[in-house]
């Protein structure tokens, strides 16, 4: 366990999924928008992709440029950025592939929401992968407590932005992305569900 530990960090299992499907290879440019603290980019940091990423906390921004000095120590400190999702400072159609692993449930309201993905679709290149996990209803729709829009209360205490089926199939319409694979959500003990977004953005 410690070697894979080592080799993969903490990273989400069904990013770990893309990568053994081949979606994600060496020296692509992997842009992680809302990156915290890396705990997703121990293993592309290791294995010689481009990587860079975002988050509005600072103290998690330094601690992936720490990250990044010891496993990829030719990657420039500034690939890592201190800014919010919504608003990032790297040009259009700069990244193979944008991440985004447990970020945009916390949206505030639907214009925080809509501003987040437009903004990663805007860094994500022509043909560029978008990898989402997030919170949703899908499947613990009796469970979960509106509270104001598309914000609701769930059986583990916490308040998050969820989405559902039909929202996410509207939104990949209007981007013009294609689904790479369909929707896939993971309940967890009736307490929250997590949905995997996957599209490909057209050319």
């Amino acid at each position: 366990m410690g070697d894979l530990d080592l080799q993969f960090g903490q990273i989400d299992i069904y990013l770990f999924d893309q990568l053994l499907r081949g979606r994600l290879q060496p020296g692509m440019r992997v842009l992680d928008a809302g990156c915290g603290s890396g705990r997703n980019l121990v293993y592309l940091l290791r294995s010689g992709y481009d990587v860079f990423g975002a988050d509005s906390d600072v103290d998690a921004i330094e601690a992936v440029r720490v990250l990044a000095a010891t496993l990829a120590p030719q990657l420039p400190g500034a690939n890592f950025r201190a800014e919010t999702v919504e608003e990032m400072s790297f040009p259009d159609g700069f990244a193979d592939v944008v991440l985004s692993s447990a970020v945009l449930h916390f949206a505030r309201d639907d214009r925080h929401f809509e501003a987040m993905v437009t903004e990663m679709w805007r860094v994500l290149k022509p043909g560029g992968l978008l990898f989402c996990r997030l919170a949703s209803a899908i499947g613990m729709e009796t469970r979960v407590r509106q509270t104001v829009g598309r914000r609701f209360l769930l059986p583990d205490g916490s308040e998050r932005y969820l989405v559902d089926e039909v929202l996410l199939v509207e939104l990949t319409r209007r981007l013009g992305g294609t689904f790479l694979d369909p929707l896939k959500t993971t309940i967890v003990q009736n307490q929250r569900c997590m949905t995997t977004w996957v599209v490909r953005k057209g050319a």
